[in-house]
């Protein structure tokens, strides 16, 4: 097993390692260091699906996590993980939508209903 090359008199980590760094980076909560980690091994393999697959769980937003599962689907549609999480999003998206339309929905009934009583008042008190 190779431990990195050593070029132009310094230490530099093979791709394997590069990656085991950033995932360990992530894993510890360092986005930075694991982002900086992942990039230098897709600078090297652009089709690097476990690289791919770590950027997208270390996306700062959904739609640059959304971004990452895409590419990786479109090099492997057999990913059943990547399919799985862009499910998710799918569902939770949905979902949001689902809870800002039913509350909007309560509030429309609600006020109907206020708007319904105070005509009954006017009209039952003859105002």
């Amino acid at each position: 097993m190779s431990f990195g090359v050593k070029n132009d008199g310094g230490f530099s980590p093979n791709r394997e390692e590069l990656l085991q760094m950033g995932i360990r980076a992530a894993k510890a909560g360092n986005k930075d260091a694991a982002r900086l980690a992942f990039e230098q091994v897709l600078a090297q393999d652009r089709k690097n699906e476990r690289a791919m697959m770590w950027m997208a769980k270390i996306a700062e937003t959904p739609p640059e996590r959304k971004q990452w599962l895409e590419r990786v689907i479109s090099l492997n549609p057999d990913n059943e993980a990547a399919r799985d999480a862009l499910q998710k999003i799918t569902y939770q998206r949905s979902a949001k939508e689902n809870r800002t339309l039913l509350i909007f929905g309560v509030i429309a009934g609600v006020l109907i209903i206020v708007a319904v009583v105070i005509v009954l008042v006017l009209v039952l008190t003859g105002g």
